[in-house]
């Protein structure tokens, strides 16, 4: 398993989201997070994290990242009150 530094994780921003934002999905890439693949589209991902979804386009070849959009992790957010 390979670990990383947040330093190390580049993240192109598409769509100007806030600069924490971009901070917590490095985290979440650096703790070991799983890119869940879209099915319909390729190099297209979902990040999970407690509080959000991250949609990235990872390029072949040269695993440059962008972050193309951001929404509510619902699923963990309802998980969470039921608990």
């Amino acid at each position: 398993m390979t670990t990383c530094t947040a330093s190390e994780v580049e993240i192109q921003d598409l769509r100007n989201h806030p600069e924490a934002v971009v901070l917590s999905l490095r985290e979440v890439l650096c703790g070991g997070a799983t890119l869940i693949p879209d099915p319909k589209r390729r190099g297209i991902y979902e990040v999970h994290s407690n509080t959000r979804v991250y949609y990235i386009y990872v390029t072949p070849g040269s695993g440059e990242l962008q972050l193309l959009a951001i929404w509510p992790n619902v699923a963990e957010h309802t998980a969470s009150k039921t608990a």
